[in-house]
């Protein structure tokens, strides 16, 4: 993995524990983000709900590589994405690795995590 891109990422996961409690990986990231986008605050989610809340997170961090496309709220309000394209087949470390690297540009695109690359 890229040096640079795991130091980035240790700050941030340090950032988000600083404002959310330790014991953050990258699942815990990717509910909050989940959390985020749903836009409906938090409460306890049920692992279904949590199932969900990393796929919103996981859509949305890859929208921006053309991957998915947003299409709508449902009647609970919880987004829908279309996929535009298949990701390509990836190991577990290009997988993570790209992750990683979306999920430092969405916190930097949202403006709270602002350390220059």
């Amino acid at each position: 993995m890229d040096y640079k891109l795991e130091q980035h990422f240790q700050t941030l996961t340090r950032q988000i524990e600083s404002d959310f409690g330790e014991g953050i990986d990258t699942e815990s990231i990717m509910i909050l983000i989940g959390v985020q986008e749903l836009g409906q605050g938090y409460k306890e989610f049920n692992k279904d709900e949590k199932i969900n809340l990393i796929h919103i997170a996981t859509c949305t961090i890859l929208e921006p590589y053309g991957y998915y496309k947003y299409s709508h709220n449902d009647e609970d309000g919880w987004p829908h994405f279309e996929i535009i394209e298949n990701l390509p087949p990836l190991d577990s470390r290009q997988q993570e690795h790209l992750i990683k690297e979306a999920i430092i540009t969405y916190f930097r695109q949202n403006e709270y995590y602002l350390e220059e690359e």
